[in-house]
């Protein structure tokens, strides 16, 4: 069905209303009349009053026929076409003939009249005249009526009912509810309202569902956080208690100690400096640095720094690039942290002896780059949750090969936010493949 406007809804009933009453006029009138003229109500008087004269002068003139079945019979059919009909009476007022049993009524006109011969009344006659303006007005009423009816029984099915559902589909939302039944309508501004309230209601459990999703990573996020604090912590004080109480009485178990100690602070402080570098990308939006910088020295730099570490596990570390200019416009002190995270992680999980490539190269429009180790990869299930905050591959979060797990999640939202992208895998020839890409400053327009 076509829908309308209430505008449009509202001039069709309005012309409903008002033919309906007038067809119901127009109908009753010609049954009464046999005509469709409604303005020759005096030609009409005229020939009631000529057909009236004539019935009187053939009951008047056959006063002894009244009786006669022949006789009854064509006054019987004189009456119809006349449109008129008759109830003979004798001198006591017993019926002598009437044309129709049905027809007395009270919206009908008569006329009386007494048949008197030789100074006696020989009986009496009752003619019955339409009033065809009497029962046209009041099936014009009845056809009002039935327009009224007809018409609030669509508006309420197209206005008010849909209307109505749409409120209690509020109040079921308002309550929780969010399997609600939106109901259809053939009005437009009324679709319109229905298709506004689905996309309403669809915003709002998509906001719901995003809602219980970021509460249960709050959650997770706080239990995780709260598991990688108290493990440094508890070391920390457990050695720090040992100084204090003198377990450690000779040179070699106070520089133990003192190590110990150390290690469990540093990890403590790379968990702060992660967790604040998160916040501040994740929800902060701080404004990048914007610089143009070589990427190849940003990933020098990240080498250099994790080459202590590698050096103590027998890594060897090989730069391999193919062009002299890499230069893209970014911010040189957060992309140097996302490329020491992801060698970080290259180094933590590559065994000794072992090796990491990083490979950088350039196409037209952006500055690629690999870094690959011999490590034992990305387990299957592990690929669709590398980048998850605070995720790591190990169940029980043993930090001898596991950070805060955040670093490959902030690395991959440093580069989202220089316009590139990250992507871990596998390497066919064994070990985790970190995969990404950054724009050029030449794509930028050198801004």
């Amino acid at each position: 069905m076509r829908a309308l406007r209430i505008r449009t809804f509202a001039v069709l009933g309005l012309i409903f209303i008002l033919m309906v009453p007038w067809i119901f006029f127009v109908t009753a009138h010609f049954l009464q009349t046999k005509t469709f003229s409604l303005g020759g109500n005096q030609l009409q008087n005229l020939r009631n009053q000529k057909h009236l004269t004539e019935t009187i002068r053939l009951i008047e003139t056959n006063t002894d026929l009244w009786t006669d079945p022949g006789w009854q019979s064509r006054l019987q059919t004189h009456l119809w076409k006349a449109n008129l009909d008759a109830v003979i009476l004798d001198a006591s007022d017993q019926e002598i003939y009437r044309s129709n049993p049905v027809r007395e009524s009270a919206l009908l006109s008569t006329e009386r009249f007494s048949i008197i011969e030789g100074g006696q009344v020989l009986g009496r006659v009752v003619v019955y005249l339409p009033n065809s303006k009497a029962v046209s007005m009041i099936a014009g009423f009845a056809g009002l009526l039935l327009a009224f009816f007809i018409v609030g029984i669509g508006m309420r099915r197209s206005i008010l009912k849909p209307l109505d559902r749409m409120s209690i589909a509020a109040r079921q939302l308002a309550a929780g509810d969010w399997d609600v039944q939106l109901p259809s309508s053939g009005i437009t501004e009324i679709a319109e309202v229905r298709d506004g309230f689905k996309v309403m209601v669809e915003g709002l459990r998509k906001s719901y569902r995003k809602q219980v999703e970021l509460e249960e990573e709050r959650r997770f996020v706080i239990a995780a956080v709260a598991h990688d604090l108290r493990t440094p912590l508890f070391a920390l004080r457990g050695y720090l208690d040992g100084l204090e109480q003198g377990i450690a009485q000779s040179p070699d178990k106070w520089a133990k100690y003192l190590a110990v100690c150390k290690e469990k602070s540093a990890q403590l402080d790379r968990l702060v400096e992660d967790l604040f570098t998160f916040t501040k990308i994740e929800y902060l939006e701080a404004e990048l640095n914007k610089n143009t910088i070589d990427f190849k020295l940003i990933l020098q730099k990240a080498i250099d720094s994790l080459n202590p570490l590698a050096r103590q596990k027998h890594i060897s570390v090989i730069m391999d690039h193919s062009a002299d200019d890499f230069t893209i416009i970014g911010d040189s002190h957060l992309l140097e942290r996302a490329m020491n995270n992801l060698l970080d992680n290259a180094v933590r999980h590559t065994p000794s002896h072992g090796q990491i490539l990083v490979q950088c190269d350039k196409d037209e429009h952006k500055v690629r780059f690999t870094i690959q180790d011999t490590g034992p990869g990305f387990a299957s299930e592990e690929l669709q949750r590398v980048f998850e905050p605070l995720y790591r591959g190990e169940v029980s979060r043993n930090r001898s090969t596991g950070g805060a797990g955040l670093g490959l999640t902030i690395s991959q939202r440093i580069i989202r936010r220089h316009g590139g992208e990250l992507i871990a895998g596998n390497h066919p020839d064994k070990g985790a493949l970190l995969s990404g890409w950054i724009p050029s400053a030449d794509s930028l327009g050198g801004r």
